[in-house]
């Protein structure tokens, strides 16, 4: 076809007259549909219909979750914090330390810091038992006393033996919270006893007295409780004595143990005057 023909179906440049400039054939392809009046494109503009193009604010930058704990408190404070909480964890090791050469094997370190270990650990953090040598006791002990009064019309009389650790016993028994004088006193003191003296009953050491005066205290106060002397009658002197049996042994064992108990008896001990009369709180 003559590229002069003016029919129809004849092609037309693109600077020819009868056709804007841009168009072609592809011109004739279906455009993308047309949004609902007044919305834009892709510029994020809403054009409402009175020509007015608003523009909508972009969302604020986001600045992360609110701070909490430590981290919310001003630098001084959290200098502080980081101070008390050094302190804490500096008391906590040295607690440590001490109760481990307490509860260890006697070694180099704590014969040399025997004493600090000894100031730090008694009486509030007493540990009774060892690092790798269990001992556990597989005897019953019973510490019991008696005392001779002095009557208001000059007689003398023996009490019987009072069972001091039956009554500590029955003061623990049901109780969540039994004090650390029913638990520890008695048997602290009996241990204390024990060893400052020889199997003759001997004191060894200045030590050995001290252990007889505790022992003799705390019969004339549990003496006074059960009100052994009376009214008008004192009590003169005191004389203790143990009674150890053996834990029975489980029935699986095998094992045989004497159950006959043995006692060990002291002498008697004198009680001072101003004790007697009530001198001890």
């Amino acid at each position: 076809m003559d590229v002069h023909d003016t029919g129809s179906d004849a092609r037309q440049g693109p600077d020819e007259p009868g056709e804007p400039a841009g168009s072609s054939e592809s011109s004739d392809m279906p455009g993308p549909p047309a949004g609902p009046p007044g919305a834009s494109g892709s510029s994020g503009t809403a054009a409402p219909a009175g020509g007015t193009t608003l523009s909508v604010a972009a969302p604020a930058a986001d600045a992360g979750p609110a701070r909490t704990g430590i981290a919310a408190l001003s630098p001084r404070y959290q200098a502080g914090v980081v101070l008390a909480l050094a302190v804490v964890a500096a008391a906590v090791c040295v607690h440590v330390g001490l109760t481990f050469l307490h509860v260890a094997p006697a070694n180099t370190l704590s014969k040399r810091h025997a004493s600090v270990v000894d100031e730090w650990i008694y009486p509030e953090f007493e540990q009774n038992w060892k690092l790798f040598a269990p001992n556990p006791l597989q005897q019953n002990i019973s510490v019991q006393v008696r005392a001779e009064v002095s009557m208001a019309d000059g007689g003398v009389r023996t009490t019987g033996w009072y069972d001091l650790s039956a009554d500590d016993g029955r003061a623990i028994d049901g109780n969540p919270l039994p004090s650390h004088t029913q638990q520890n006193e008695l048997r602290r003191a009996w241990d204390f006893f024990l060893a400052t003296h020889d199997s003759g009953n001997r004191p060894v050491g200045l030590r050995g007295i001290l252990s007889e005066d505790y022992l003799r205290r705390i019969a004339v106060l549990r003496l006074d409780r059960n009100d052994a002397a009376g009214p008008g009658d004192a009590v003169r002197r005191v004389q203790y004595r143990s009674r150890t049996t053996a834990v029975p042994p489980p029935d699986w064992s095998g094992e045989k143990v004497s159950d006959r108990p043995v006692y060990r008896e002291l002498p008697w001990w004198r009680v001072p005057a101003d004790e007697a009369e009530g001198g001890l709180a």
